[in-house]
């Protein structure tokens, strides 16, 4: 099976976190459900009123191993429920008994969602979440979370919250940042829409001037692209992506417009940290980067190739340099190897993580959900680097000085990983 995708009307682990609903973690790499499913499961856990019809997207398959496990559990069941002096949960039993099988699996890369946990996954794919609208990071100087990036048509931004800012107090009572710590801080700036995170934050010299905010929380897009003019060559842009969700296509194709706008004619892409995420993004982003041709080949468990994904003729025309290190996985190395197997880039930095292999979601009948490994996709015209990752073509190791500070504190001067990405445009100049 072939199929052609076009970006279309997108054109035109550090410590760090979104406080939009959740600190940021792996992504599964692809997620299958039918589209009138998704909306409907999606509308229905939005709506509890609404009228619910049982799904199942997996047969019920009585074998032997399941008539014995039902048997066993029956027992074990019973000795607790007429012996134990706590309070049993049935949910929390049956999502525990759901996390056990998958983690018996073996499957490194499986999960077991509930039904909230699933709605969460989604949103998170499509790229919005609840929160203010801040991406940040741990302060270590202070011991406080510093604000990294304020997202565009936040309640953040209308709110006047700017990028340096310290938040040094959480909550209705003010609790200090440095005495709560960083996750549990973290924690308490997030909650649902509607409802109000409250914090002080410190700015200007010295950090002398504090400001109190009351922000209510809502939707926002979550901001999975960085960009800015390099600052020792202004011919030079760097666009870091974080992670690849539905979003992300159409904030690369801005990026790359707004940096050329400034006359930048050399592209830096980092992925230093990336650890993947949804398919079609990812499709997206690399139609509007190679020409016509294949992006993607799957393979099925028998090593059958069951599906291929192909780019249309039009390219990005402008040299490439990809930043890499070991936490670079997924995604971001199927991005890293299809423009080195169309010679479209140079890689530099570290091997990276070496996943090579796809997921699929499945929704269960109660709206929960299991993610499942059972493909294996490889580079255009490369072989899998699953286990084994992609080795850049200029090999760098960030320089000791700064490989104990945090990535996105790294000043342009101080990145010799970046440097080094950069000088590969003058190389093959000469």
């Amino acid at each position: 099976m072939q199929k052609k995708i076009s970006v279309g009307a997108a054109i035109g682990i550090a410590a760090a976190a979104v406080l939009v609903g959740a600190v940021m973690t792996f992504q599964v790499s692809y997620v299958t459900l039918q589209d009138q499913f998704e909306e409907k499961y999606l509308t229905e856990l939005k709506d509890p009123s609404a009228e619910k019809e049982p799904v199942r997207v997996i047969e019920k398959n009585y074998s032997e191993f399941i008539t014995n496990v039902a048997d066993k559990l029956s027992e074990v069941d019973a000795i607790y429920r007429d012996n134990y002096l706590g309070e049993l949960d049935n949910e929390v039993l049956m999502d525990s008994i759901m996390e056990g099988y998958v983690y018996g699996t073996g499957d490194e890369y499986a999960a077991y969602y509930s039904d909230e946990d699933f709605l969460a996954l989604m949103s998170d794919l499509e790229g919005e979440m609840t929160g203010v609208g801040i991406s940040v990071i741990y302060n270590t100087e202070y011991n406080v979370i510093e604000v990294l990036n304020v997202m565009p048509d936040s309640p953040a931004l209308e709110a006047g919250v700017k990028i340096g800012d310290l938040i040094i107090t959480v909550g209705e009572e003010k609790e200090s940042v440095s005495a709560l710590g960083y996750y549990p801080a973290v924690n308490k700036m997030q909650g649902e829409a509607g409802t109000e995170a409250v914090f002080t934050v410190a700015r200007g010299e010295n950090y002398e001037e504090t400001v109190d905010f009351r922000i209510t929380r809502a939707k926002v897009t979550e901001l999975t692209v960085m960009y800015h003019v390099y600052e020792p060559d202004n011919t030079v842009g760097v666009i870091k992506i974080t992670g690849f969700d539905s979003k992300t296509p159409e904030q690369f194709v801005e990026a790359v417009s707004e940096l050329g706008m400034q006359g930048c004619e050399k592209l830096v892409v980092d992925l230093r940290y990336n650890p993947g995420g949804e398919l079609n993004s990812i499709l997206s982003i690399l139609d509007f980067l190679v020409p016509e041709g294949p992006i993607i080949r799957i393979f099925d468990k028998d090593n059958n190739e069951v599906e291929a994904y192909y780019s249309e003729a039009d390219e990005l025309d402008v040299p490439i340099a990809v930043l890499v290190n070991g936490s670079t996985a997924s995604a971001a190395e199927l991005f890293t190897s299809t423009l080195r197997d169309y010679n479209k880039a140079t890689i530099v930095g570290t091997t990276t993580y070496g996943k090579g292999c796809m997921q699929t979601t499945m929704a269960l009948s109660d709206y929960s959900a299991v993610s499942v490994t059972f493909r294996m996709y490889n580079p255009p015209f490369s072989e899998n680097y699953h286990g084994v990752g992609i080795v850049p073509d200029v090999v760098v190791e960030l320089d000791e000085a700064v490989a104990d500070k945090n990535i996105y504190k790294i000043t342009d001067a101080e990145d010799n990983q970046l440097a080094a990405a950069v000088a590969t445009f003058y190389e093959k100049a000469e």
